[in-house]
């Protein structure tokens, strides 16, 4: 029996409840916050690395460390699936561990291209190209609400992002929701680090564009944050 088989049986026969990972929901960091600075098995490429050569035990532990993150990533785009949208994430990234590369990107990073690879998956399934939150995925709102001059600004923020275009607004979500760096959000989403900075700042100004407006009380609404 190969060393990592065991890794392979737990993630498989374990389906991922929102219980088990949202403890950590506050801190979407993954192996820049806390959870991966102090673990037993170093950082998260490391942690990627090992689990390349075998040591199941490193990869169970990326498990513990990105899954609140991921499952977040899930639940902003497509709630009802995102528990076996994680589970299958899990899987494809186990399966293709080895192609991990330190040199040209961080573990969460690649992490996320697999997550980001597996909606797009599910998308194709289900005949779509792109989530489609309906007024019940209120979770997202409350965290950018939090980066908002106003709450009264979540509505016209909503359709703001609507009407960018889908890389863009993929962009900008990535890095105001998951706590991605342009860097990393540019591999998730598959173009240069360069070409991904002109379009969050394209795209930051068209938010600003379409958010300073007046208010009735003679204030204007203004994105802060990721998002400005």
């Amino acid at each position: 029996m190969k060393p990592d088989e065991p890794g392979k049986r737990r993630l498989g026969g374990r389906r991922h409840r929102a219980s088990d990972h949202h403890g950590a929901a506050s801190d979407h960091r993954g192996d820049r916050g806390p959870l991966g600075a102090g673990d037993e098995h170093g950082d998260s490429e490391a942690q990627l690395t090992r689990s390349a050569h075998g040591d199941s035990a490193a990869f169970t532990h990326l498990v513990k460390t990105h899954s609140s993150a991921l499952h977040g990533y899930f639940a902003r785009r497509m709630p009802a699936a995102s528990e076996d949208l994680l589970a299958e994430t899990w899987l494809q990234a186990f399966a293709a561990r080895r192609t991990f590369d330190p040199a040209r990107g961080s573990a969460r990073g690649w992490l996320f291209g697999v997550a980001h690879n597996v909606l797009a998956q599910h998308l194709r399934r289900a005949g779509r190209q792109e989530p489609a939150p309906g007024p019940d995925v209120t979770d997202p709102w409350q965290v950018v609400d939090q980066r908002l001059d106003a709450a009264a600004m979540a509505p016209a923020l909503r359709r703001a992002l609507a009407e960018l275009p889908l890389e863009e607004r993929e962009l900008l979500l990535l890095i105001s929701w998951e706590q991605l760096t342009p860097t990393e959000a540019a591999a998730v989403v598959g173009i240069p680090a360069g070409t991904a900075r002109s379009r969050l700042h394209r795209a930051r100004g068209r938010l600003r564009d379409r958010l300073t407006m007046p208010r009735p009380a003679g204030r204007n609404l203004t994105a802060t944050g990721d998002l400005a």
